[in-house]
Order: C-alpha cells, then structure tokens, then sequence
C-alpha cells in the first residue's frame, strides 16, 4: 500500500508581517495538517506492509526569504518522516522525499510573484529561462522507482537528486 502526500502551496510569499493569517491558515491546512492526518489514517489502515512518502523540498533545509512559511512547512514534513521512522512501526515505511526543482504550476506561479516580496524571484525565472526545470514525467518515474525499491526508507528525510 501506497501513500504519496504531494499537495502543497508555496504561498503566503513575502515576509511574515505582509502575509495574513487566513493565508497561513490555508497553507498550514494544505502543506501540514491534511498529509499528517492521511498519514496516520493510512499507517492505522492496515498491518500489511505500507509505504508512505511526503514530497518535501530542499527549502525545508535552505531559508529563502519570502517562502518563511512554505520553508517551514516543508520542515515540518521532514521532521515527522523522521519521527515516525523513529517509531519503528512494524510494516510501516516513510521518506519525506525532496525531488528536485520541477517545471510545475506552483514554478509558473513563483516566476510570477512580485519580485519586491520574493529576493530570489530573478533566481527562479533564470532556472526557467536556461531549462534547469525537470519535466514532470521524469520526475515521477525516478520517484516512484524509488518508492517501489527495497531501499525506501532506509532515509527518513531524502533527495531524489542524490539517491542512485
């Protein structure tokens, strides 16, 4: 059995006194809260053997300015994976797995922020512009044959750039 938490938003973007907390409330909700709960739902689900990733990203390591939230939401996952792991719950494997910069919607959506609430925003339309965005497709099937291989989760916290 399965469990891939990939839903997430990168916004509130800007410093923590612009974003609101109906913002914050959203993303907690979204990027926290919901792949928590469907993970301990899916680990008291069954005995049989389950494997649960969350897709995390390198800013749960990294600080950029104007993600505060986004950064820290991206920890949290990573924290729990290894928290879980430490549990030892027979059958049960996690990785929070960072995959990589990804030509996706939510990158459209940074190269369209307001430059003067994200510093890093000429970084982002720069990774576009010279084609270092991974195509979707590529992505998933790197990610999913890691999932499915004998080394899953012997990381709790992971990037699929470095994995073999």
């Amino acid at each position: 059995m399965l469990l891939i938490n990939n839903a997430g938003v990168v916004g509130p973007v800007g410093a923590l006194e612009v974003q609101t907390s109906a913002q914050l409330v959203r993303a907690v909700a979204l990027n926290v809260t919901a792949p928590l709960l469907l993970a301990a739902a899916f680990a008291a689900s069954s005995t049989a053997e389950r494997r649960i990733v969350h897709i995390s990203s390198g800013a749960a390591h990294q600080p950029i300015a104007g993600w505060s939230f986004y950064c820290a939401s991206k920890a949290a996952l990573d924290q729990h994976a290894r928290t879980v792991a430490a549990d030892a719950t027979p059958g049960l494997r996690i990785c929070s797995l960072a995959p990589g910069v990804i030509d996706t919607d939510m990158q459209a959506e940074v190269r369209a922020s307001d430059p003067a609430r994200f510093p890093q925003h000429a970084r982002f339309v720069a990774m576009h512009a010279e084609g270092a965005l991974v195509a979707p497709a590529a992505v998933a099937e790197r990610l999913l044959d890691y999932l499915l291989s004998d080394a899953f989760g012997a990381q709790p916290v992971a990037d699929l750039r470095d994995l073999a």
